[in-house]
């Protein structure tokens, strides 16, 4: 068997933090069925965060895009429950655009910080990445007065602790990584049993000292509910040849008696390169499953059978 997962916390590239190599994903929190199929009460979300901050993962991912503030929101409410962000956790926020009108530049970035620290309570976001640079350009994001310059600013001001890069096409992240600029990078639905698109993206990271972060390790769900239940990747339709081979990967853990979820997230989770994987969870018992799923005992065999699909 191989050793299973430990929860022990690492460091956040040069940050100075420490998180645990596995990081909860709050934007199902923000009520999004439009992407997730799925809505979830305020109710339901307050019961998952305080869930989360009763649990052994101290490294915590949201947005201020995730139900346009909704998640913040409702992190918010439990923070001042808590008479704030306790002192072992790691929250991480994201800067993005106008979802209304497409703003994306700098005066939009420092009103998304502003709302941010605003609905979560906060005085300083200890992480705050720039968020979805594919709505914009390169250039753009990196102009005078621009998206970045901006954020720095906020940084320079003490609004944020630390920077970060979070998108999505691989040679755009490249770009954003070799400016020497952000301490940690995000890459979602491209490192899973079905995508291995940002492969040479964590050897970049490694490269310059960021912080390699992995989300969406069951490519929005087929890897955790199966293909039968969720033929979706990446929050659409999964196309035919994807479905094949998740059928057929599925078929193997089944005969190593493994769920393909463990398989799906420890295929992050083993990867020296990568310090954290966001999972999100819509619900409480959803984090004792997830480390369940991080610690199941897999055999080396299985590896190079899935490797070989």
């Amino acid at each position: 068997m191989t050793e299973s997962v430990s929860l022990a916390r690492r460091p956040l590239g040069k940050t100075g933090l420490a998180v645990t190599p596995l990081c909860i994903g709050c934007a199902p929190l923000g009520d999004m069925p439009e992407t997730f199929d799925y809505g979830v009460s305020e109710e339901q979300a307050l019961a998952t965060i305080r869930a989360i901050f009763a649990s052994p993962i101290n490294f915590i991912d949201t947005a201020a895009s995730y139900g346009d503030g909704e998640s913040e929101r409702r992190l918010g409410i439990v923070l001042r429950e808590l008479g704030g962000l306790p002192s072992r956790f790691v929250l991480a926020s994201k800067a993005d655009r106008d979802l209304h009108t497409g703003d994306f530049s700098g005066e939009q970035m420092r009103r998304s910080v502003e709302r941010s620290l605003r609905l979560l309570g906060l005085n300083q976001l200890q992480l705050l990445y720039l968020h979805d640079p594919e709505h914009t350009t390169f250039e753009q994001a990196m102009s005078a007065g621009g998206p970045v310059e901006i954020l720095q600013r906020c940084q320079q001001e003490g609004l944020i602790a630390h920077l970060g890069v979070a998108g999505g096409p691989i040679d755009l992240m490249r770009r954003f990584v070799e400016t020497g600029i952000f301490e940690a990078a995000i890459s979602h639905n491209r490192y899973t049993l079905l995508n291995t698109e940002a492969d040479a993206f964590w050897d970049v990271c490694l490269n310059y000292g960021v912080a390699a972060v992995n989300a969406a390790p069951y490519g929005s769900g087929i890897l955790a509910k199966g293909p039968g239940a969720y033929p979706r990747y990446m929050y659409q339709d999964a196309p035919q040849s994807m479905l094949t081979r998740a059928r057929q990967m599925e078929a193997i853990c089944k005969r190593y008696g493994v769920p393909l979820g463990a398989a799906a997230l420890q295929f992050s989770l083993r990867d020296r390169r990568i310090t954290s994987t966001i999972v999100g969870i819509s619900r409480p018992e959803r984090l004792t499953e997830t480390i369940v799923l991080a610690e199941y005992p897999i055999p080396a065999e299985l590896w190079g059978e899935l490797e070989a699909i």
